[in-house]
């Protein structure tokens, strides 16, 4: 059974700093692309960033294009998010995602067959 686990939310300041964690298990990750999505509350699911597992291509919303970096440890099955200059528009449940295969990064959150649970991040003062 395939799980993805997040973990490294919380609360920051704006200007802040945070790193995401997803930890895979029960699929062959090295044929996986992952995404992170986020929701704020009343608004649709939207594409964060996404990175190949081979090759490590990565692609990101222009929203948070310079201030978030998606990275990857394949010998560890997890995907990261590190987030910086963090906003209050930034506020939203972070989730991390898997396509059943090593394909173009996708902005659309029905190419992701896996999920996970989510993580919350608040920027506020």
């Amino acid at each position: 059974q395939v799980q993805l686990v997040e973990s490294g939310g919380g609360l920051v300041q704006p200007g802040g700093s945070l790193r995401l964690s997803c930890a895979a298990s029960g699929r062959t990750f090295s044929s996986s692309t992952m995404g992170w999505f986020r929701q704020a509350p009343g608004k649709e699911r939207e594409f964060v960033a996404g990175i190949r597992w081979r090759g490590g291509s990565t692609d990101y919303a222009n929203s948070v294009k310079g201030r978030f970096a998606i990275s990857r440890d394949n010998a560890k099955n997890t995907v990261y998010l590190q987030m910086n200059s963090l906003k209050p528009e930034d506020t939203a449940v972070y989730y991390c995602a898997s396509r059943p295969t090593d394909s173009i990064i996708s902005w659309s959150a029905n190419t992701y067959d896996y999920w996970g649970q989510g993580t919350q991040v608040t920027v506020s003062s």
